[in-house]
Formats: C-alpha cells, structure tokens, sequence
C-alpha cells in the first residue's frame, strides 16, 4: 500500500504527515489542530497523512512482534489521502523507542513500494519523531519535526534514559517547527543540541479578524473545556480572586465552558460559595468575540500549555490576558503591556495580574489597539501562518533534493 495521495501531482511536492493528534476514523473527536494547519497549505503540496493510534498489543501479538512474525501496524483504514492506522504500543511508555522503531519498519516497507514521499513531518519529537527520523533514515529523504512544548517537555523529563536517542532526532531534523519560543529554548537546553533551523509557527485560530479593543469597565473572563479544570487550574482561579476581591470588591470572573453534569458539579464544587465567580456554561464560537470584547480582560493560569490559541483569540478580541510564565505564549509578547504572565501555582500573583487588568484597563487596551494595527499581530493570521509553514515545509527539502527545486519553480 502506497502512502501517497491518489491526487499525487509531480508539479508539487509530495509530504507524508505522521501524527498521533489528527481526528480519524478510530477517534473523530482529536483535537483538529494539526488537521487545521495541514490544511492551510493543503493547495501547495500533495499531502497524505498516517493518523496513528496506539493500541496496548495482546500476549499472541507480543509474542508475534517479539519473534518477527507480527507486523506493528495492528489495522489501517485509507480514505483519501488520510490512513487511521493503529498500532502495537505498551502503556506507560514501556519499551517506548522499540515500539516506534518497529512501527517505523513497518511503515517504511510500505511506503517503499510507492513513489517516495519529498518529506516526512512527524508532529511531536518524543514520539511521532522517533517514527519520521527512523524511516527517514531507512528511504533516504529528509524530516521535519513539530515541537509541541507540553508533551516533549513532559516526556524529556520523564525519559533521561533516551535523551541521546532524542537529541540526534532533534539534531539531524532539516527544520524544527516551534509552537512557541518557550519550547524551542527548553528542549534544547533539556537535550544540550540545537536545531539546524527553526520556524516558529503559532497554532492557526479561527478569532483572527480583530475587533477593536473598547473600555467596558466590565468582569474577567476566563475559558475552557470543564473536563479540563485541573489543567487550567481552575481551584488556583478560585483562590485568586478570592484574594483579589478584598482589594477590589466589584472585581469578576465568568467562567465560560461547558461539560458533562459530572464535571459541571466538580467545578461548582471547587468554586463553592466563592463570590465573584459566575459559570457562564457552554458559549457558541460565534458569540465568543462579543464575550472576550465586553470584559476587562482574559485570565487563563494553565499549569500546561503547548501554545494556547485561546490566548491569541482574545487578543484579536480585544481583550488584554493573564497567561502562566514559562508556558503558553511566553516568549511572543515579552515587551507588551497587554499580556501579563503570572506563576501559575502563585494565587498570589494570579490575583495581581487580575487587578492590574481591572486598574489599568485604558492603558492595557490602548496598548492592544496599536499591536492590533501596527502589523505585529499579521503572524498569528492564518494567511501569515500558511506562509511560514510552506517556507519552512520547502526548505527542509530544496537542499537535499534537486527535483524539489524544479517543482518550486513550476509551481
């Protein structure tokens, strides 16, 4: 089975996308960032993407992989240009580079029976990466990666054992895209290496018109998926406003987000009787702008953040924001007023980000209105987006190839 799309075009250049977060038909509820970017360039290349699912492998098929009979690929579903694909995988990140090496065999045996892919891309280092760098390796072509800071830095903690496996993955990429300036500076000093090149590409938001920042003197907000309160810190939101109302007693918080009754009730039970703290359920997209605009500012603490479009959506909304140091979108906004970055485990400092919100509301938005205009907001559009990620998709493929270089100039 060939791994290339059925509308293979030789004026474009083909890539091939290994990711584990792209909405298939084993799991169509998958977060569609990565769907989303793909899809900005998809006129510009010939795409085809393996959606991979782990599935922990029974004794007969470990018994099978171990003994060579057993291929890692446990099922595969093609519909045009996209291939739902599960395959073996222990929990908890046993034998975690065998498995994806394995994998990556596998995957390379098929796509050699097929006109080779221009580039592979593989959308996180610690492990779609290990797949990509692998079957690179074995066809001959290059790979590019995708760092996505929460994931990679969680599983660069958690496995000291294969740093240098991941260091030489990191090191022998031919572009490194980065979520977020954050991510880039602590993977490399994690992993003591450095990129050959690096492009930085923010997660494309769909809020990307904006809409001038007004003075409402208005409540907070804040916003998130209710299953994923402890993620956002929700009882750290909780304790700082609490602090925060007893200097500013008219300061709010309206939570918008929806979820199950479970979850609903687990949050109602974190805020508890704490007043200032409203749960506004579950808004549609179309009324978000409206809600981010009208309130004094976007509070968001996350313990964990890769990137955060949410972030980016309230600043084209409007809304100046208190995001987590050293998470998010640290390293974009360092000399903007309009984006406070807090320690997320300090209630403390939550709360002051807050009331500087409140206090200093003109300033923050006057602040907001001139990035807005001034054309430093233009590289969170999709349109600047599209750019940097078909740039950086090119040029980790016209140095070491000269048909790529034919294909640019007939495209």
């Amino acid at each position: 089975m060939s791994f290339l799309p059925p509308h293979r075009d030789d004026r474009h250049l083909s890539v091939l996308h290994v990711s584990a977060d792209f909405p298939d038909a084993y799991e169509a509820s998958k977060t569609p960032a990565v769907r989303n970017l793909i899809e900005l360039v998809g006129d510009r290349f010939c795409h085809s993407v393996i959606s991979l699912n782990r599935v922990s492998p029974g004794w007969a098929e470990s018994l099978g992989m171990l003994t060579g009979r057993q291929s890692a690929i446990l099922g595969c579903r093609p519909s045009s240009g996209l291939y739902s694909m599960r395959y073996a995988g222990f929990p908890k990140g046993i034998l975690h580079a065998s498995m994806l090496h394995r994998l990556a065999d596998a995957l390379s045996d098929r796509v050699a029976t097929g006109p080779l892919p221009d580039l592979l891309v593989g959308y996180k280092l610690t492990a779609e990466g290990l797949v990509v760098a692998e079957m690179a390796r074995r066809l001959g072509v290059p790979y590019a990666l995708l760092l996505q800071g929460n994931s990679d830095v969680r599983a660069l903690a958690a496995r000291p054992d294969l740093r240098r496996l991941f260091a030489a993955t990191l090191r022998d990429a031919a572009v490194v895209f980065s979520l977020a300036p954050w991510a880039t500076a602590r993977v490399e000093a994690m992993l003591g290496v450095k990129a050959k090149a690096v492009v930085d590409l923010p997660c494309p938001v769909t809020l990307d018109t904006p809409v001038p920042p007004r003075i409402t003197g208005g409540g907070l907000v804040t916003a998130f998926h209710l299953r994923h309160h402890r993620l956002k810190n929700f009882a750290g939101l909780v304790r700082a406003v609490k602090s925060a109302r007893r200097h500013d007693g008219k300061l709010e918080l309206a939570v918008i987000g929806g979820g199950s009754a479970r979850q609903a009730a687990q949050v109602e039970r974190i805020a508890g009787r704490a007043p200032g703290i409203m749960l506004a359920g579950a808004l549609p997209n179309s009324a978000m702008p409206a809600a981010y605009n009208g309130s004094a500012g976007f509070v968001l603490p996350s313990l964990r953040e890769s990137f955060g479009m949410v972030f980016i959506e309230a600043l084209f909304c409007g809304a100046p924001v208190v995001y987590p140091a050293g998470r998010a979108i640290s390293g974009c906004f360092e000399d903007e007023p309009f984006a406070i970055a807090v320690d997320p485990l300090d209630p403390e400092a939550i709360a002051e980000g807050m009331l500087r919100l409140r206090r200093d509301e003109a300033s923050l938005k006057a602040d907001l209105a001139r990035w807005q205009t001034s054309g430093a907001a233009d590289r969170y559009t999709r349109d600047e987006i599209a750019r940097s990620f078909e740039h950086g998709l090119r040029s980790a493929v016209i140095p070491s190839n000269e048909r790529a270089a034919v294909r640019v100039a007939a495209a």
